[in-house]
């Protein structure tokens, strides 16, 4: 698992080579697909806090997870890979590519 700095300002991402490590808490079956915030879990790490009308079986609500946040952070799909938790309700994306304007991208869901 990553190591993350909570600094004065948090984000739900963290730094890597090859883009950004984004820490999701995803909720399956909801009844629209939407990013909500941002919220500190309960182990100290901030989240975006994504709702997917997709269940979570066969992948589904994972293949729902990339096809909204490619579109909410301007970047292909293919350039999103879930990294861990890809069965679990607490997720790591890897947004590869400039990291600059993903993070605005991030920053502009949350204002």
């Amino acid at each position: 698992m990553f190591s993350f700095d909570r600094g004065p300002d948090p984000k739900p991402y963290r730094e890597t080579e090859e883009g950004l490590a984004v820490f999701i808490k995803i909720t399956p079956k909801s009844s629209k697909d939407a990013i909500e915030g941002c919220f500190e879990a309960s182990d100290g790490v901030w989240c975006l806090k994504v709702r997917v009308r997709a269940q979570p079986e066969k992948g589904r609500a994972n293949k729902a997870l990339i096809k909204l946040m490619a579109k909410q952070l301007g970047v292909p799909q293919s350039s999103l890979t879930i990294i861990t938790g890809t069965k679990d309700r607490n997720k790591t994306l890897l947004a590869k590519g400039e990291k600059q304007p993903i993070k605005l991208s991030i920053s502009r869901l949350l204002s």
